[in-house]
């Protein structure tokens, strides 16, 4: 039976608001306690990370923290500090890994971007974790303004002791940050020449890489992310979905048998054979081509690209099964 990587969003809350951020937030939307006990009887869970807003603004955080604590579910979490802030030292202990959200390798840029004091925010969170031996992630968003700042976020990597974790950015709600097709691969050579490699999920660079071990995104397969309002979705960026919690309740793993999973791990006939096994299904969806291509593979535009990347050691990272994404570790 599969085990799921799940993601839970507790509340679209939160104290910033990053021009680049995905989360809806017309409204607040919360779950409570039983809908996470109720995610938890459902299937199977891996490992689970709380993402989408600021956690820690949720009244039931702590009571959710420790039903996760008893239930022996690996847990991460990613924060732009506040949601570790709140925390006592041994709450925070609980955490298999805790990923913070920098942008831009400069606090001038960073705070003039995600709002005014939060580099040392972030800052003092990473060092009080690196002191309570619970291990440190860095995730980035990479856009197209800031796509020529990976080395210098490779850099505040290995000063903090941390990995950096890169996330391309999805059109969710605007395009503007979306990168173009050479911005996409310019980025990653500039990365791949300042770090070792980790693991990476983002289809189109394991195929690039020709990854062995890459048998296609979790999405659709082994992933259920759970949004604020209750919706079930194959992807944290899926556009549409009228899955509920009720409805994962009734059919448990089952969900994967559903057309919004099965469209989730669809591969355009176009891509047949193609190592990156269609891509980026959420990326295709959302720029209204779910039967087209993903837009950075360079096997579907006719192109051989090489890229060369030193491997380092792996990592339990559980957030990689759940997400296409790149864990790197500083050169």
């Amino acid at each position: 039976m599969t085990n799921f990587s799940v993601g839970i969003g507790l509340t679209n809350e939160c104290n910033l608001r990053c021009p680049h951020c995905y989360r809806p937030d017309a409204t607040v939307d919360r779950l409570d306690l039983e809908a996470v006990r109720r995610v938890c009887d459902a299937i199977p869970v891996g490992s689970m990370n709380l993402g989408v807003g600021e956690n820690g603004l949720h009244p039931e955080y702590r009571a959710v923290l420790d039903e996760l604590a008893v239930r022996g579910i690996r847990t991460s979490i990613t924060s732009n500090g506040q949601s570790v802030a709140c925390l006592t030292d041994a709450e925070v202990k609980r955490f298999r890994t805790v990923e913070f959200s920098l942008d831009f390798p400069t606090e001038g840029a960073h705070d003039a971007f995600r709002g005014a004091g939060n580099w040392r925010a972030v800052h003092e969170q990473l060092e009080r974790c690196r002191g309570l031996g619970v291990p440190v992630t860095i995730t980035t968003v990479l856009m197209r303004i800031n796509a020529r700042a990976l080395p210098g976020l490779v850099e505040v990597a290995r000063r903090v002791g941390a990995s950096l974790r890169v996330n391309v950015y999805q059109p969710a709600k605007v395009d503007r940050f979306m990168l173009g097709y050479a911005e996409f691969w310019e980025a990653f050579r500039a990365l791949a020449a300042t770090s070792r490699l980790v693991a990476t999920t983002e289809p189109v660079l394991a195929a690039v890489l020709g990854l062995s071990e890459f048998r296609g995104p979790g999405c659709g397969r082994s992933t259920v992310r759970v949004a604020p309002d209750g919706r079930v979705l194959p992807c944290t960026y899926w556009p549409a979905s009228d899955l509920t919690i009720d409805r994962l309740v009734a059919l448990g793993p089952a969900i994967l048998g559903t057309p919004v999973f099965a469209a989730a791990r669809s591969v355009p006939g176009a891509c047949a054979g193609c190592p990156c096994r269609g891509g980026c299904a959420g990326r295709r969806a959302l720029v209204g081509a779910l039967g087209a291509p993903d837009p950075y593979c360079p096997i579907a535009r006719g192109e051989r690209l090489r890229l060369d990347w030193p491997r380092a050691g792996g990592q339990d990272l559980p957030k990689v099964g759940s997400a296409c994404t790149t864990v790197v570790a500083p050169a």
